[in-house]
């Protein structure tokens, strides 16, 4: 639906100037998340809203608090756009890198400007659920603004976002991107939930015109249709964990996720993942090395996306190759468990 929409008006989507403000775009989030309208602040992707929010609400003098591992672009703006302090609530990797609900307690009493939480977490995958989390963060400190990002929380299943507690949260807020579960990364669509009292100030920084028209009616039209996407999701998933069976086959230790990718190690006797990554996109297969996502990882993490069925066919195939290739003992041991 989305496609096609795009495809019969592509000429007058080109040359209409957009809803200044986004207005029909707010009141189908509304609509499809049930909170008042006022409560969501539209930007032309997430990385838009982290640029907009976090330099205005944040000094070289605050203090954050932030996963390791998580997405790099948080730790850049923090460090190096804004240049304020970073604490990290590592994440163990003997525990597959969930996120400890009483560490994070215990780490926010400790008075930070802002917590910034991606649930479920890049690139581990790993999901806290909703009902632990709205406990945790009703007991947080009101001073302390907690960002939680979104991005991927459908794929978690229903009733997992908190956008309902943040609409009315005094310090929560919701980042949400509609690049990732709604694939519509190329039309920069994302938004904000939170306490009009959040976003009022923000308002005045958004341009308008902040997300194309193109996008615009996109993202509306995909709110309009939630049963075709749950029926992406369930395909997703049963998509994932044969990836991740397919994996181990080749010896990798997959860390259990509820998004559309999968954290892996590579063993150690194995190249360490830059080099793994780089061997692999020679021969067209794009995998991204998540060493540098945090210093939990170590150097032979990898983050891989679940695609259809055929593309992970062929993903298993490449990566196979490239391992027994520049480790001939190590794939050859699992080479009969990867093929189908």
């Amino acid at each position: 639906r989305v496609l096609e929409v795009l495809r019969r008006e592509l000429d007058w989507l080109a040359r209409t100037s957009p809803p200044t403000g986004c207005a029909g775009l707010v009141s189908a989030i509304a609509w499809a998340r049930d909170v008042p309208e006022d409560s969501i602040l539209t930007g032309g992707g997430s990385s838009y809203l982290i640029y907009l929010a976090l330099p205005r609400w944040l000094t070289a003098d605050s203090r954050v608090l932030l996963l390791d591992p998580t997405y790099g672009e948080y730790a850049h703006v923090l460090e190096r756009v804004i240049g304020c302090a970073v604490d990290r609530l590592v994440l163990d990797g003997r525990e597959e890198y969930a996120v400890n609900l009483e560490r994070l307690e215990e780490a926010l009493r400790r008075n930070h400007d802002m917590v910034i939480l991606v649930n479920p977490n890049s690139p581990t995958g790993r999901h806290a659920p909703a009902d632990a989390m709205r406990e945790v963060l009703r007991r947080a400190p009101v001073e302390t603004r907690v960002w939680v990002d979104e991005t991927y929380v459908e794929y978690a299943g229903p009733g997992q976002s908190l956008e309902s507690l943040a609409a009315n949260s005094e310090n929560v807020i919701v980042c949400k991107s509609m690049s990732k579960v709604y694939a519509l990364s190329g039309l920069r669509v994302a938004y904000l939930c939170a306490g009009p009292h959040q976003l009022e100030p923000l308002r005045a920084w958004t341009p308008p015109w902040a997300v194309g028209l193109p996008g615009q009616v996109a993202a509306v039209e995909a709110l309009g249709d939630p049963g075709y996407y749950a029926a992406r999701y369930r395909e997703t998933h049963v998509l994932r964990e044969e990836l991740a069976v397919r994996l181990g086959g080749l010896g990798l230790r997959v860390i259990p996720g509820v998004a559309n990718f999968l954290l892996c190690h590579l063993p150690e006797e194995a190249p360490e993942a830059s080099a793994v990554v780089k061997a692999c996109r020679l021969e067209g297969l794009f995998l991204r090395d998540a060493s540098p996502m945090g210093t939990a990882l170590g150097r032979r993490a990898l983050r891989i996306a679940v695609k259809d069925g055929g593309t992970n066919d062929r993903m298993i195939q490449v990566l196979g190759a490239v391992l027994r290739r520049m480790e001939p003992g190590l794939g050859a041991r699992f080479a009969e468990k990867a093929v189908v």
